[in-house]
C-alpha cells in the first residue's frame, strides 16, 4: 500500500478566520456580531464545523479500491431512455463487489446534470456518473457504515483535478467529500479509472458537522428566488437530503435574501449566514479556477442550516471543473479544444457541457470579481456588492494562495495522487497522461502563487 496521497498535516482542520471580539459558546455558535466601519456586519453566526480526519476503509485514500458491478443491460438502456424522456433518474437493481465483498440487490441511479446531457442508449455504463446505494433495497447494508457512493464524471482521464480540490477544500477548513481512485468495472467490461466521492447524506453530515441540522441540496435547473411561504412552492428547486422534512429555515432565508433592503441585508445578514466561512468559499472557489459552483451553470451547492446557532453554511460540492476543466484561457486538464472535440478520455456518448461547443469560457456573464462565472445567484451578487464583504473574499483568496499554493501543500497533494495512480493504477492510466494531467494543474497553482 502507497502513503495516503493526502498530505501529512491534518486534514480537514476545523475553520480557524481571525474575527473581532466573537463571543463562541457551545458547538461553535456565535452570540456576537461585529461591524467594519461603515456599520456593516462582517462577523456574526458561525457554524459547528469539526475536523473530519482522514478516511478509513473504504475511504482509505492511500490505495487503488475495486468496484465491479453485474446489472442487467436491459434496465440500464430502459433507465437512460427514461431519463432522456423525462429527465427522472430511476433507480435499478444491481450486484456490486467492492474491495472483494460482494453485495446483493444494490440500488444504482445515474447522477448529475450537466454530465448527464448527452447520456444515451449508446453509452457505455462504466463511463456514466452513478449513485450507488447499497441499502435501497436491503435495509441496513452498508460498507463501513457508509452506504452511499458517488462515482463521478471527469473531462480528464485521471481526475487528478477534483481529487486534489477536494483534499484542498478540507486543508482551507471547509467541509469537504473523502475521496477515492477506483478500479471500476461494469459487467466484466474493460475497467475505468473512476474517482469515487462520498454523497452528502446524514453519515457525511455526523462526520463534519457537531450540531443538529437540515442538509438543503440546490437543484440544478433551479434558482435562489423567493416562491412564498408554500413548500409545495420549492419542491423543484430545493432537495432536503437530511433531518425531518422542514424547509421553514430555507424559505425564511431566500425571503430576506430576496426582499430585503440594502440596509436591512447589511445588518442581518450576518445572523443567518457564516460570512467568514462564505467568503473562503467563494474565494477557494475562485482559486481553483471552478466555474460550475454556487452560481455556474449546474447551481451546484449545498445549503447547512445550524439548528443551534439559527444559520446557514454554504457546503461546496462538484468540482470536476476545477483547475481548468472547462478548458479556454487558462488551459487546464482536459480542457476542450476551440474546435469543440470531445478530448481523449472523455466518456463515449458525451459531449462537452451545453454552451461549450466552441471551448472558450463557460456561458454566462463575469463573476463580481471579474472572473467568469456561468449563471447568477442573489446570495453571491448581493454579498459581493457590499464593499465590506468583498474585501473579505478579497483577504480569505490572499490568505488561501499562502495558506495552500505558496506553503508547497498543493504541490504536496498533486505529487500524492499522482504517484498512487503512476504506481497502482498503471493498468488503467498511462503514466505519461498522469504525468501531464498533474503538471496542468502544477501550472494553475504556480501561476496563482
Amino acid at each position: 500500500m502507497n502513503p495516503d496521497p493526502r498530505p501529512s498535516r491534518l486534514r480537514r482542520r476545523t475553520v480557524v478566520i481571525a474575527t473581532l471580539a466573537v463571543l463562541a459558546v457551545g458547538g461553535g455558535t456565535a452570540v456576537a456580531v461585529t461591524t467594519a466601519d461603515h456599520g456593516v456586519a462582517t462577523s456574526g453566526v458561525t457554524t459547528a464545523a469539526v475536523d473530519a480526519g482522514e478516511g478509513t476503509g473504504i475511504w482509505d485514500a492511500g490505495t487503488v479500491h475495486d468496484i465491479s458491478l453485474e446489472v442487467d443491460d436491459g434496465a440500464v438502456t430502459s433507465m437512460v431512455e427514461t431519463y432522456r424522456e423525462s429527465g427522472e433518474k430511476e433507480w435499478i437493481e444491481a450486484t456490486a463487489t467492492i474491495d472483494g465483498t460482494t453485495y446483493e440487490r444494490v440500488g444504482l441511479r445515474l447522477k448529475g446534470n450537466s454530465s448527464l446531457r448527452s447520456v444515451s442508449e449508446d453509452s457505455d455504463p462504466a463511463d456514466l456518473p452513478w449513485l450507488l446505494r447499497l441499502d435501497e433495497y436491503v435495509k441496513g447494508q452498508s460498507l463501513d457504515g457508509w452506504t452511499d457512493f458517488v462515482v463521478r464524471s471527469n473531462n480528464t482521464e485521471t481526475a487528478l483535478n477534483e481529487a486534489v480540490a477536494l483534499d484542498l477544500l478540507a486543508e482551507a477548513g471547509l467541509a469537504s467529500e473523502h475521496a477515492v481512485a477506483t478500479s471500476f468495472t461494469v459487467n466484466d467490461g474493460d475497467p475505468r479509472l473512476r474517482l469515487v466521492v462520498q454523497a452528502l447524506d446524514e453519515a457525511w453530515e455526523a462526520e463534519n458537522f457537531s450540531t443538529r441540522g437540515l442538509l438543503y441540496k440546490s437543484e440544478a435547473e433551479g434558482d435562489w428566488s423567493w416562491r412564498g411561504a408554500d413548500p409545495d412552492s420549492y419542491t423543484d428547486v430545493f432537495d432536503q437530503e437530511t433531518g425531518e422534512d422542514d424547509l421553514t429555515p430555507l424559505i425564511d432565508l431566500l425571503d430576506f435574501l430576496n426582499n430585503s433592503t440594502d440596509a436591512e441585508l447589511q445588518e442581518g445578514l450576518a445572523d443567518r449566514l457564516d460570512l467568514e466561512a462564505f467568503a473562503r468559499y467563494l474565494a477557494f472557489e475562485d482559486l481553483v479556477g471552478n466555474t460550475d459552483d454556487i452560481d455556474g451553470p449546474g447551481n451546484n451547492s449545498y445549503l447547512r442550516y445550524d439548528a443551534e446557532s439559527g444559520g446557514f453554511t454554504v457546503v461546496a460540492w462538484d468540482h470536476n471543473l476545477a483547475f481548468g476543466g472547462f478548458g479556454g484561457p487558462g488551459g487546464g486538464p482536459g480542457g476542450f479544444g476551440t474546435d469543440g472535440e470531445r478530448p481523449e478520455g472523455m466518456p463515449e456518448g458525451m459531449e462537452p457541457p451545453e454552451g461549450m461547443s466552441e471551448g472558450m469560457e463557460p456561458p454566462g456573464g463575469e463573476r463580481p470579481d471579474g472572473g467568469m462565472r456561468g449563471g447568477s445567484n442573489v446570495l453571491v451578487e448581493r454579498f459581493t456588492a457590499v464593499d465590506e464583504w468583498a474585501a473579505m473574499v478579497d483577504d480569505a483568496r490572499a490568505a488561501l494562495v499562502e495558506e495552500l499554493y505558496a506553503s508547497g501543500l498543493a504541490d504536496e497533494v498533486v505529487d500524492r495522487w499522482a504517484d498512487l495512480l503512476t504506481s497502482d493504477a498503471g493498468d488503467l492510466v498511462d503514466a505519461a497522461t498522469v504525468a501531464e494531467e498533474a503538471d496542468a494543474i502544477r501550472e494553475v497553482v504556480a501561476d496563482a502563487s
